[in-house]
């Protein structure tokens, strides 16, 4: 009877926990999306082990940007789209406004064509553009239909998927002591395609889209828990969550890159474009329950990060413009943010059909990515500085010690970024 009682006191404890948890463990999961794990593939297929280090460099930069964002919605009760209007001038807001869009449409286009392919290796009957258009029409039906406690609730348990990838690793025969040396010790290459990839890593964990979309699930959240009052202890149980969120998101990139660091690589295949090419490669080296493990968390990881990618773009679009907007307002009531993520899907899925792959579409949105992210840190840390904006929860020193390293990391990246694909 102890027992039951301990187990059952340790469950209710695990549930009050993980009903505090929200926008920060989704924001961190929705980054591992298929063009993530496509990223992720190409880096251990590449060069092994050697970007594990990574995951351990960007948790901390990750974590430090968006707290700030989330911490920037919830003392305003705005998004930074709201605050980039009010405080900024409109060139600002019109030039991101400028990137932000194709950039994450092409995302969107690259992420279904990932699902899709990845549904036709399971199911080779039926080709992938039938599941692409499948997947589009069910998540507009479901962003549309569902109320925001709803979709959260759903984005939080999706998180759950990504866990498959804590398994794969173990089906595979592993160093663990070669794993340990490369996690510490970082290896670097001076050569043009070793850095593209760090770039790219770069890129991808710290996404500009997922700096608005914190910001703004944070002001949801605070309106559906009725929290009118920001203290010290909302504020401590924010950054919890976004530190648990951006943990989770590193620990995920860190096994895709050990499962195609110890199978693809020690095979030989050096070169690994989309998704599909990762899931049908681990098959015969893996095995089938490493492949399927693979392919579902890649249809799961898309579900979960395309609500993420076009609602943020619709936040920023509607903010922009004073329209309607919340994920909690039904259809007829704002029109026009729904209509921004119909287009947006709509868009992304064309993009299969007039020649741009989803590798050109990740290169192009990297590269968009790339120009904008500096300039938005450098903004972001502007606010979370700003007395008259933030009150008394301005940055603390080792919010901006961190802050500073992102953005000299990001501008640093984007010159490389924009020196590689142009110049060289």
């Amino acid at each position: 009877m102890r027992f039951f009682r301990l187990k059952g006191k340790h469950t209710a404890k695990f549930f009050r926990f993980w009903k505090q948890l929200g926008p920060g463990l989704i924001t961190g999961a929705s980054d591992d999306d298929p063009s993530g794990i496509a990223t992720y593939s190409q880096a251990g297929a590449a060069y092994g082990l050697s970007t594990l280090w990574t995951a351990l460099i960007t948790f901390p930069l990750m974590a430090s940007i968006q707290e700030m964002c989330a911490r920037i919605g919830m003392v305003t009760s705005q998004g930074l789209t709201g605050i980039l209007k009010k405080h900024y001038s409109k060139t600002a807001l019109y030039l991101m406004l400028l990137f932000s869009f194709p950039a994450i449409v092409m995302n969107i286009g690259a992420d279904i064509a990932g699902m899709g392919a990845v549904s036709n290796l399971l199911f080779p009957s039926v080709q992938s553009s039938y599941f692409c258009m499948a997947f589009t029409i069910v998540l507009l039906v479901l962003i549309i239909y569902l109320p925001y406690q709803k979709i959260a609730a759903v984005l939080k348990y999706l998180c759950v998927v990504l866990l498959v990838y804590l398994v794969v690793p173990f089906l595979c025969k592993q160093d663990w002591t070669a794993v340990l040396k490369h996690t510490f010790v970082p290896n670097l290459n001076f050569n043009k395609d070793f850095i593209n990839i760090l770039v790219a890593i770069l890129g991808t964990t710290i996404s500009p889209y997922l700096f608005f979309w914190q910001a703004t699930m944070e002001v949801e959240d605070m309106k559906h828990k009725k929290q009118l009052i920001v203290d010290k202890k909302i504020i401590h149980e924010m950054k919890r969550d976004v530190d648990l969120g951006m943990l989770f998101s590193n620990i995920v990139m860190f096994f895709i890159i050990l499962t195609a660091g110890t199978v693809l690589f020690n095979a030989g295949i050096h070169r690994i474009d989309t998704v599909e090419q990762a899931a049908e490669a681990l098959k015969p080296l893996a095995g089938s329950a490493a492949y399927w493990l693979f392919a579902i968390g890649i249809i799961g990881t898309g579900l979960l990060g395309i609500p993420v990618l076009c609602g943020s773009l619709s936040y920023i679009i509607s903010e922009t413009f004073d329209w309607q907007e919340g994920l909690d307002k039904k259809f007829h009531e704002a029109k026009s943010f729904y209509i921004v993520i119909a287009v947006s899907l709509a868009l992304g899925l064309s993009l299969n059909y007039i020649g741009i792959t989803p590798v050109k579409g990740l290169i192009y949105s990297a590269i968009l990515y790339g120009v904008t992210a500096p300039v938005l840190i450098a903004i972001v840390l502007h606010i979370a500085n700003n007395k008259k904006v933030m009150g008394e929860f301005t940055n603390s020193k080792r919010s901006n010690i961190f802050g500073f390293i992102t953005l000299i990391l990001m501008t640093a990246a984007a010159v490389v970024l924009v020196y590689l694909e142009f110049f060289s």
